[in-house]
Parts: C-alpha cells; structure tokens; sequence
C-alpha cells in the first residue's frame, strides 16, 4: 500500500488534485499568495534592472574536481587553499577512506563514460561521511557509492574529465575567459529532481509550509523519470524527508506541490519566462510539478502559464535568440545527448553550452539601444554532484534546514558583457544565491521566496562589474555549432536516466 502524508493542507494524491480545479478555488488560493508577497516588491526607483534577460543554462552531475580539473594545466593556478587568482581543483589525494593510504589518485574517465555513479541521498550521506547529524563531512567515503547503470570499475567515483581531443575546451573558455564560482554547492543533498525544484522554485518542499519545517522531496520518482509532476500516473510518489534527515518508506507523497516559484514572481513584476526541456513530465521540467502552472488535466498539464511559457524543444532557445523572442527569464534544461550525464551523453554538452552563449554574443537583436551580449546575464550550473568526487565539504544548515542542506559542490560559470576576465568568487554559493540574483535583477527584494533565497548570504552580483564598458564578445570555438542542434533530428533522451 502507498502511503501518503496526511498532512490535509499541502499533501497532493490524484484525487485532491482533481478537486483544487475548481476555478473559485484556483482564484482565491492565487489572489492570498500574491497579497502575502505585494509587500515584499521594492518599487522599480529602488535600483535600476541591470539586464533585461537572464539565461540559466542547467547541465547535469558533475563537480568541479571531476570535470573541470583540466583548469589546473591551462592556467596553472590551483590550489586546496584559494586566494582571489587561484581555482579550487585538487589533482592529486583524492581521500578514499577503503585505501590503504587513505587516498585515491584521480584517472581520467570519457566525458561519455558508460557507467553512472550513484547520486542519490544516500549516496550523499555515504560520500559526505559525517561526523555528526549536523556535520562536518570528512568527504571520504566516495568508495562506498553504489553504481547506479552500467558496469563500474573499482573506485568508480575518482574519475575527471581529461580534455581528450579538446572536448571540453568549450567549458575551460567560458570559465577562464568569465566568471567562475569556487564555492558553489548545490543546494539539496541528493538527485536532479529535487535540484531542479530549488532551481526553479527555490524549494523542493510541497509547500512553504513545509519548506520552514523543513520537509522536502528528496529522491527523483521510482523509476518514473518520464512520469513526473502533477500530471504523473496516479499512486505515484516521490520519497520525503524530514528536518532530522530520515527518509521514512511511508513518508511520500504524490509530486504535485502548491507554492510560488522564480517565474511567478518574475510574472508579478510584468517580465516574461520561458522554460526548455526536452519532455513533459521528466523529473528535470520542474514546472510540471507545481499545481498552478501544470492545472493537470487526463495526465497532461493544461494550464495557461504551461501552454504559454513551457517549450518542449530545447533548441528553440536558439531560435528564439535568432528571432529576437528572448524572454526576460528563461531556464535552459538540455537533451540527454547534450546532458554531460554519465552513461547517457554523447558528448555534446560543451558545444551546446557554447553555442547559446555564441547566439547571445554575436546576435543582433536589441533592447531598445543595447543588443542582446550587453543586456544579458548567463548562468550556467550543474544540477547535482553526480557521485564524483569533490574535496570541498558542504557546510550544513541549522536545524530544521540541515537535514537537506547542503549538498555537495557543483560547478557555476558566469558569462557577461559586465563579467571581469578571469573572475573568481570565494564566497559560498548556493542555487539560493542564483535566486536572490534573479529577484534583485527584476525589482524585488532579495529572498523574496522566503526559501532557500531567504537563507543563503549571497546573489552573485560580485560577478558584475557595471562600472565598466561592457566587454565586446569573442566566439567561444566549438566543435559543434548552433546549427547542429536546430537540425538535429535525433529523438530526445532524457537529460538523466535514474
């Protein structure tokens, strides 16, 4: 038997679902949030809007030591212990608490490997290895991950991406030539379908009820990457857990929550969204599982901001660059082929990248006299660890934020116009961070949300100098251009398959 929370107010089944269609119910439940948050919009004189668009472009699993430890031989400046000019990648010792020598030398592994780390929460409590509940990780134990696909040699997780016939050169541009993050951590202690809530909605909670007490989904869907959200098969759940961190079996709940996200806030201040994805109801849409965006209906999602704003072909961002369509905000979710996923990808994900970031700097479109290079802001994350090993431990959260928070370190890249070459933040970031840089760039107050916005210090604005003449764009070489991807016919894998 599937149990579900009982928790009357916030807990979603098939059946309750149905009964919150009612238009009265929609309209007044619509009208209470947007009051509770009028008070919190700072009026447009309080700061001007530094970009009409934001971009963030979300990759998948990996962490700076794995994927981007070619940084370390072009330029060589890395080191354990950071200063202003220096990236944070360990080479070498990696910690491996099954060694002998209590340490693993790193090997180099395919971006297109065949196998897949496990990624899970219980993969983050076995490679965090706390001391404690509340921590601190001795980020010892990735020896101890399980294997999620494929067939994995022994200490599967100390793998990095070697820079094989340039593959990845594309990322080592954007990451040299703009903005990196040292200390950007994702911030859910788990898989993509919870990453992808806190992304879009800055919350992997049913509720904002929850959300403060410290409830959150916490696994992706059993065996449901294609069967997500409020329009998912009835009796399917998603596993919860709780603010001590447990993950009780009869603690789930159907994947359709009720609260605000980064796009209706950015709606209530008159800019417009967009969200790309490759299918419907993959754990990676997140606007799938928010009831007022979704309004399921026979297993679809039916409603106004979903037909308006969710685009199921992620090489229309392209499009819609090359037509002067931008949004003001858009959340760019990749194909599998382009993922960087294990096990999955087949190594388009840097030319992918590289290719929005071209379209923006060399197109020709305008808002009002700037073009689009000189009014855009581009975030491009990666939506969880992996299973690969990093060195850097997450600093958790006090109670009852802790239990979930957070999570291990995902890399973070921050392109242009105003972007120094060569930055690099030692600040801690968090996806936190990414939604307070979103609220502040379109007229709201910082932590807005009143969730993983709200508890994070930090919005990236260090990334920007605006005191500066905008930089012109250089094209970031790739092996393959926007062409490719606006023709290529091939069918969509999902962007993970877990």
């Amino acid at each position: 038997m599937v149990h579900h929370s009982s928790r009357a107010d916030l807990s979603f089944d098939q059946s309750t679902v149905g009964l919150l269609q009612g238009e009265t119910v929609k309209l007044v439940a619509r009208l209470l949030a947007l009051l509770m948050l009028l008070p919190l919009i700072l009026s447009a004189s309080a700061y001007a809007q530094q970009f009409q668009h934001v971009v963030l472009i979300v990759q998948e699993n990996r962490t700076p030591d794995n994927l981007f430890y070619e940084l370390c031989t072009s330029p060589s400046v890395c080191s354990t212990q950071p200063s202003a000019t220096q990236y944070d990648i360990q080479t070498s010792n990696w910690l491996n608490k099954n060694s002998k020598s209590g340490v693993t030398q790193p090997f180099p592994v395919p971006l297109a490997v065949s196998y897949d780390p496990g990624h899970d929460h219980p993969a983050f409590v076995a490679m965090c290895d706390p001391v404690s509940n509340t921590g601190p990780c001795r980020m010892d134990g990735a020896g101890n991950e399980s294997c999620s696909d494929g067939t994995c040699p022994q200490n599967f997780a100390y793998g990095y991406i070697p820079n094989t016939s340039h593959i990845i050169d594309p990322y080592l541009a954007l990451a040299t030539q703009y903005g990196w993050a040292n200390y950007m951590f994702q911030t859910n202690q788990g898989p993509s379908y919870p990453a992808h809530q806190f992304l879009f909605g800055a919350t992997s909670a049913p509720s904002a009820i929850d959300d403060q007490q410290g409830t959150f989904a916490a696994e992706n869907t059993p065996g449901g990457m294609n069967n997500s959200g409020c329009a998912a098969a009835p009796r399917t759940t998603v596993q919860l857990i709780d603010a001590n961190g447990v993950e009780d079996p009869n603690n789930t709940i159907f994947p359709c929550f009720e609260h605000n996200t980064i796009s209706d806030i950015v709606t209530q201040v008159g800019f417009t969204w967009r969200y790309y994805a490759p299918t419907a109801n993959y754990i990676w849409t997140a606007p799938n599982s928010i009831n007022h965006i979704c309004v399921p209906s026979n297993q679809k999602c039916t409603g106004t901001d979903w037909t308006q704003n969710v685009d199921l072909v992620p090489a229309d961002v392209l499009q819609d660059i090359a037509n002067c369509k931008l949004r003001n905000m858009s959340w760019v979710i990749p194909t599998g082929q382009n993922s960087d996923h294990p096990h999955l990808n087949t190594g388009g994900g840097p030319s992918w990248v590289a290719s929005i970031v071209n379209a923006i700097g060399t197109s020709a479109c305008k808002d009002g006299s700037k073009n689009y290079w000189d009014d855009t802001a581009i975030i491009i994350t990666w939506d969880d660890w992996g299973g690969w090993y990093d060195h850097e431990s997450p600093q958790f959260l006090a109670h009852p934020q802790g239990g979930y928070q957070y999570g291990f370190r995902v890399p973070l890249i921050v392109v242009s116009a105003y972007t120094p070459q060569g930055y690099i933040s030692n600040n801690r970031q968090d996806f936190g961070s990414i939604a307070r840089f979103i609220e502040h760039n379109f007229l709201l107050k910082e932590g807005y949300l009143g969730f993983a916005d709200a508890r994070t210090g930090t919005d990236l604005l260090q990334f920007f100098n605006f005191k500066q003449q905008p930089r012109s764009f250089t094209v970031i070489p790739a092996a393959l251009d926007a062409n490719y991807f606006l023709h290529d016919k091939s069918p969509p894998l999902p962007p993970d398959d877990d």
